[in-house]
């Protein structure tokens, strides 16, 4: 058996195009799991609050418990029975930013836990509100603890992208299905769309460690 990349050469062009719509899908969605997983996460902080409490709670259990391709397709196909239709650009980036939104949640809350509960004492003793020392406390010490656990949900998140060549999305997976179709040569542009995504994930990974970088260079992580 020998190897023939022609195939993937000749369509590289496609595969570039495939892996740019691939990293706004995940941009996009990674800008919405990380708000509504912040919001999301500090509402399961406040159990004495319980509509808001019980709401997150039921919203973690439904998107940490059910496959992301199901809610995809619960975008795709299901709304459209009610006369919701949606763009596939749209429903591939808010499925992948609700599910990575619970897990994001999930990474605030540990995150915020823990910080000493001494610090928001002190906070509020000077005369601080709740929410005060929220915001100018609790969350920039917690954010910093954050950026390991959000590198490998990011890492996740671009890996799980792939679902969306389901939705018809021309992203990289579907780029390459397309080739496939048309040249039979499987194998060979499976690999140089695994060393794409590879190549990806290594960037997030050494952009989040740069960041960390630049962090404790400047004293804010101990």
């Amino acid at each position: 058996m020998t190897l023939d990349f022609s195939p993937a050469i000749a369509g590289w062009a496609d595969i570039a195009h495939g892996a740019l719509v691939t990293v706004e899908v995940t941009g996009a969605a990674l800008v919405l799991s990380c708000l509504l997983g912040l919001l999301i996460g500090i509402g399961r902080l406040a159990p004495q609050r319980r509509f808001v409490y019980g709401l997150c709670t039921a919203y973690l259990t439904f998107f940490r418990g059910t496959p992301l391709l199901v809610q995809l397709f619960l975008l795709f196909f299901g709304l459209p029975q009610f006369n919701i239709l949606l763009p596939a650009f749209l429903c591939g980036m808010l499925g992948l930013g609700l599910y990575s939104a619970a897990y994001v949640s999930e990474i605030v809350r540990g995150a915020i836990q823990s910080i000493d509960r001494g610090q928001m004492e002190a906070a509020r003793s000077v005369g601080m509100s709740s929410g005060q020392a929220m915001r100018a406390i609790i969350l920039p010490q917690a954010i910093v603890r954050m950026i390991p656990p959000l590198g490998n949900e990011f890492i996740a998140l671009v890996k799980n992208s792939a679902l969306v060549s389901l939705l018809t999305i021309n992203d990289l997976m579907h780029e390459g299905q397309k080739i496939i179709s048309v040249s039979y040569r499987s194998l060979e542009v499976y690999l140089v769309i695994a060393l794409v995504y590879l190549a990806l994930t290594q960037a997030t990974h050494y952009g989040l460690q740069r960041v960390e970088r630049r962090l404790r260079a400047g004293g804010m992580v101990q």
